[in-house]
């Protein structure tokens, strides 16, 4: 899971350009200006990819920090990995 997250930062970096790496982890709707919808659909799109998972319409308004993003993608891989 240590490695979800690395490569979580990663997408959040490729997003948001302007985070240090040490702001990534703390990213949220509420503490990045740039965070809006164009941007949270460009996120889904670049985490989908990255991690081969399928992201559902209704997850994305809870999709509102960097913490619930990984909780969706740890639980994304526990399921097509069936755990």
């Amino acid at each position: 899971m240590a490695d979800n997250r690395q490569r979580l930062i990663e997408c959040f970096a490729s997003v948001f350009p302007e985070l240090r790496p040490a702001e990534i982890p703390l990213a949220s709707t509420a503490t990045v200006p740039a965070w809006d919808s164009l941007a949270s659909a460009t996120l889904v799109s670049v985490v989908e990819e990255e991690f081969s998972v399928q992201i559902g319409l209704e997850e994305l308004e809870d999709l509102t920090s960097f913490e619930l993003v990984l909780a969706v993608i740890n639980d994304s891989v526990a399921s097509s990995n069936g755990g």
